[in-house]
Formats: structure tokens, sequence, C-alpha cells
């Protein structure tokens, strides 16, 4: 389309996609053809007028339907259109001319305007009627699109990865890379064919432009390298971030579907705000100088009980901070560890919650459903303190987890904050516990029963002395392996080491316990010891 000139302000497009040429002259009942100016052009309107001198009286993009009654000056009439941005000029011929002026299609394919010859026998209203019924059948196509679009991106959403599966998605439908970038150009995650070095560039370029370093910057930004075209787009929530598209064409209705994926990715990228933010940086500055988890528990929205989770990627792909962030997003926290390195678990820490099913639909997803969880016959979580309560008042009430798809999780019993060290552990001996079962959640059970008649103290006295023989590596292999009903394979699972090691290592305990483990009354002995340590 020929570009306005200078100064000129661009009109709006009409909400609705713009008509190729090649289109309206594919409806052969119209009988147009083209006789002069370049094959290719895009129509947003039509128009018909009959003045020397249209101009001002078009927004640009027209299709303008003329039969020449006052047409004088073909060159002057034709740089006019040109100036005022028309896409196309259809002439009319009788009854005032009897054939296109040839002076006409000389200066069309001299400025570069399309020229369509229009038959006597095809009225105006009708090619203008043609123009809308393809406009609104591309508008429907356009919307199937969008629709399609949204769903995939809202599924991808849902997804345990929701971040680099939203993008690779995004990628998908737009045919091109999509990159989630720091507001210093550092690429988070990316999806799609790489462009070129130099359109990479560019688009790193663009993304500092609407980057939320300073005030006043863009929410988006457009623009175009060696035919690639390219868009950033800054993500909400404060953080910085910012998603780039580079794609090789630009369809209608790629805007509405990246629009989409920033709403998406702008919630599934922000801070949780279940616990205030100043809140958790003013325990940790407390905890840093020197507080107890005690004192700063009432910083993060809850006195406790706590629940500790560990959790993994059932399909063993590492969790990276967005990805354990939306699976705390999902069970109601912000408390979430995913720096500790590579293959190390995810830690949730969770708080008590007014609901006794705490179960959060991530964007464009539905909330998991309650599932049955499988219960640790092993662990040693203390039974949880309850926090004081007035008369009348109501205790809070433990969190319970629930499975979420594509994670394995292991729970810790709800445990007041100042045991949360030993609940660590027994959520790690959970979450081996359901890899090694192939449960997708584990969730440790507090002394109860029989064991709960014999007062702590001398119980715990009683499994230091039983259980002194054995080191840490043997004492943590025989609570494992009795765990899982002395399944060697399982417990090889659970610990991450051969199976010939189980039979070495509990063979070994038998030895320093001079027990037989094979005797029932000798394992429930040992159990009840290994749950008070």
């Amino acid at each position: 389309m020929p570009t306005s000139p200078a100064g000129a302000t661009p009109p709006t497009g009409p909400p609705t996609p713009p008509i190729p040429l090649a289109e309206l002259l594919a409806r052969e009942e119209l009988g147009l053809r083209r006789i002069a100016g370049p094959a290719d052009a895009d129509l947003l309107w039509v128009h018909t007028s009959e003045m020397a001198d249209p101009y001002p009286y078009l927004l640009g993009g027209e299709l303008l339907l003329s039969a020449g009654v006052l047409l004088t000056d073909p060159d002057h009439y034709v740089g006019r259109l040109v100036e005022a941005g028309a896409a196309a000029l259809g002439f009319g011929v009788r009854p005032v001319h009897e054939t296109v002026p040839a002076a006409l299609i000389e200066a069309c394919d001299r400025q570069g305007l399309p020229l369509l010859e229009v038959p006597p026998e095809t009225p105006f209203t009708t090619i203008a009627r043609a123009v809308w019924r393809l406009m609104a059948e591309a508008r429907h196509r356009e919307l199937r699109r969008v629709t399609r679009a949204q769903q995939a991106l809202a599924t991808a959403a849902a997804r345990p990865d929701p971040v680099p599966a939203v993008l690779h998605q995004l990628a998908t439908q737009l045919g091109g890379r999509a990159v989630l970038l720091t507001a210093r150009g550092q690429e988070v995650h990316a999806a799609g064919r790489r462009p070129d070095p130099e359109a990479a560039g560019a688009l790193t370029r663009l993304a500092r432009v609407v980057a939320r370093e300073r005030p006043g910057s863009p929410s988006s930004a457009t623009d175009t390298h060696g035919g690639t075209h390219l868009s950033a787009y800054a993500l909400g929530g404060g953080e910085g971030l910012v998603l780039a598209l580079a794609t090789r064409q630009r369809e209608s209705g790629d805007h509405t579907v990246a629009g989409i994926a920033v709403v998406l990715l702008s919630l599934l990228a922000a801070p949780h705000q279940g616990a205030d933010a100043a809140g958790r940086s003013a325990a940790l500055v407390r905890m840093l100088l020197g507080a107890s988890p005690a004192e700063v528990a009432p910083l993060l929205g809850s006195t406790g009980p706590w629940t500790v989770i560990h959790a993994r990627r059932t399909d063993g792909a590492p969790a990276d901070a967005l990805t354990a962030g939306a699976l705390g997003a999902s069970l109601g926290t912000a408390l979430v560890d995913a720096e500790r390195g590579a293959g190390e678990a995810v830690r949730v820490l969770l708080g008590p919650g007014p609901e006794p099913d705490r179960t959060t639909a991530r964007p464009g997803g539905t909330a998991a459903q309650p599932a049955r969880p499988t219960t640790q016959p092993g662990g040693t979580a203390p039974d949880p303190a309850r926090p004081t309560t007035q008369p009348g008042e109501r205790a809070p009430q433990p969190a319970r987890p629930t499975p979420r798809s594509g994670w394995t999780l292991g729970a810790s019993a709800p445990t007041p904050v100042t045991a949360l060290a030993a609940a660590d552990a027994v959520a790690a001996r959970a979450l081996a516990h359901a890899r090694a079962t192939r449960a997708p959640l584990t969730v440790d059970a507090p002394t109860g029963g029989l064991a709960a008649l014999v007062p702590p103290e001398q119980a715990a006295a009683h499994a230091r002395a039983l259980l002194a023989p054995l080191t840490t590596p043997l004492a943590d292999t025989l609570r494992c392996w009795l765990s899982l009903h002395g399944s060697w394979d399982r417990t090889a699972v659970a610990l991450g080491v051969h199976r010939n090691t189980v039979r070495q290592r509990i063979g070994r305990c038998g030895e320093l316990l001079d027990v037989n483990l094979d005797d029932m009354d000798v394992r429930t002995e040992l159990w009840f010891a290994l749950r008070q340590t």
C-alpha cells in the first residue's frame, strides 16, 4: 500500500482484517480486471466518488470506485490518490468513458497504484457488497483462529511447566520465535525457530524499549528487520519481563493471540500475592539478623502449623524458578525454593488455609481435583503444635496438599514452625517414597495409635539406645526399606542406589543390631524406634 504523506496521521483501521486485492479479483461474477499497477494490495474500505480531487475525504486503504465524470488530469488525480493512501482504483467504463483512458493507465503504472477495469454490467454497489462479504468471512476465520489459539494457550498454561509450554504454543500459533527476556535482555525461556543473529539482536533491542526500567516506557513496540516482523510486549507484575516475538509474516489476529499470551505469562510470572511481599522481605531480614523462625512466622501471614512439600517433575525435567513458582501458586503459597541447584527437588512451604482443600486453578486451567494420597508408613514428624486460640476462636486448619498434574510430591505432616528442619527431612523421605511407589503424592503420617501411648521422652531414649550401632546412612536405608515393606527394588529407586547396595546395607544393619530382620516383631520394634528419630 502506498504510504501516507509525511506528517499525516495514519488512520485507524476498521475492526476487520484487510482483504487482499487478489481475493476480490478472483470473484468471477464481478468481471473485474487489473490493467495497471502492482498486483498486491490490501483493501480496508470501499468508497465511491466522482470528485475531481477526493483526497480530503479518504482515510487510506480504500478501493476507490469512479466513472471519471470529472477526470481531466489523470496524472494529478492518481498522485492525489497515492498521497491519500488509497489501496486501488476501480474505473467503471460507460456511460462516461467507453474505455479506460490510456493516460490513466500510464499514471497508475508510473505511480504504483493498482487500476481495475469495472465492466458496465457490474454496479459499484455489487463490488462494495462483495468486499464487505469477504471482510465478514475473513473476520470469521480470524475469530476461529483466535479462539483455537486461546484454547491451546490456556491448555498450555495448565501444564506442569506452564511458561515454556505457553511460549512453545505461541511460537507454533504464530509460526515464529517466542522469547521471554529480562529487562536487560537475558533469555529466560524461548521456543520456535531462532532468527538470524542480526534479527535476534534487533529483537533484544526492541525488548529493551518496552522493559519497564523507567517511567513512560511503552507497553508494546513493533519493528521490521530484513523481512522479519518483530514485536515486544511488557509483562505485568513489575518484574521487568518482556515477551518478544519474531515472525516471517504478520497475519490478522496475531496481535490478539499475542495479547492472550501476554495476559497468561503475566499471571504465571508475577509473584503470588497470598502473603504480603513486604512481610516476606521483613521476615528474611530479621532471620539474617538473628531472629528465630518462631519470631518471624507471623510476618509470613500465619503462625502455623506449616506443611513442607518436596516436589519433582514427573517427567524428570528440571524445574526453573517460573515453573516452580507456578506450582507454588497452584498450591496457594508464594514460599517456594527452586534455587538449590540442578537435580535438587523444589521445596514449598505451605501455611494453614481457611478451606479444608486448598485447590487453586492456574490461568487457563481448572483446579486440580482432590485425589486420595498415599500415606507413608514412615517419617518422624512431630504432632502439630496448634497455636493458642482464644475461647470461641477457631484454630487454623492445616493445609491439605493435593496431587498436581505432572508433579510427584512428598509432604510432611502439619508441623509447628520450631520443627520445620525435621519436617524438611520428612518431606524428602516422603518424596522418595512417592517416586518409588509411583504415587503422585505421599503425605507423612504423624505418630499415633499405640505408639502415641508411650511418653515421647521415653520413646526417644529407647530409640537412641536401640539404633546407636547404626550410622546415619544405614538408619536411613533401614527406615526406607521398612516403609516399602522390604522391597529391594523400590528402596533402590527411592534412595537412588543399586539394589545390591540396599541388600548390603540391610545385611550390615542386621549384623550391627544382632537381630533377624525377617522377624516381624523385630521389624515392628525397629520401625517404632525409627519413627522417634
